[in-house]
């Protein structure tokens, strides 16, 4: 995806919030912008410079923007970021839907009981140590959230490729059994 077309749709966003949508917005991302900087923002486009900044917002990145959108309740908004991360997925060759939804599950298990080895973790599926020093910068004191940034960098430098077929595998290679038996479980019950 070209960044021209990324940050049209979030113009077209922004010109579509109101002024209540945009106070709600700041209100649930109150701990991932700090509070000088919240101020300050007077426009959607302004909030959503802020969250790219600090890595909540991109191209490959619009989860955390689907969600804060669901919240307030715009759900119009919501469902226009997931038919363009769906057409980009489609285009750039992403997991299907259906492993995309294994790697959700399975990330929401992992975060859930990966605890302060994250790191190790994040090695042996081939993470650049600094890119895991940047992770740990983001999230110093909450080891559920520092996971769940390892596995979005590591589905974002994997698209395509990322399978949760690997995510078990590094599990094991890890010796963290009764992560990856609790992640098959998991599966084993929502259907996969």
């Amino acid at each position: 995806m070209s960044s021209e077309t990324f940050n049209a749709l979030l113009l077209d966003i922004s010109n579509q919030l109101r002024e209540e949508d945009l106070s709600k917005m700041k209100f649930l991302v109150r701990d991932h912008v700090g509070k000088r900087d919240l101020e300050r923002i007077a426009s959607g486009h302004g909030l959503f410079q802020a969250l790219a900044e600090r890595g909540h917002l991109g191209p490959e990145n619009l989860d955390f923007l689907i969600g804060v959108l669901q919240g307030i309740p715009r759900v119009d908004l919501s469902e226009k970021l997931q038919q363009f991360a769906g057409s980009e997925r489609a285009a750039n060759g992403g997991p299907s839907e259906e492993e995309t939804a294994k790697l959700n599950i399975a990330s929401e298990v992992i975060s859930e009981n990966l605890g302060r080895y994250w790191r190790k973790l994040g090695r042996k599926l081939g993470l650049s140590d600094a890119k895991l020093e940047s992770i740990s910068k983001r999230h110093p004191t909450d080891l559920e959230e520092t996971a769940v940034e390892l596995l979005k960098e590591w589905r974002k430098s994997q698209r395509a490729e990322a399978q949760t077929e690997k995510l078990l595998k590094a599990l094991r290679d890890c010796q963290f059994n009764l992560t990856a038996d609790k992640v098959q479980d998991r599966l084993t019950t929502e259907g996969f």
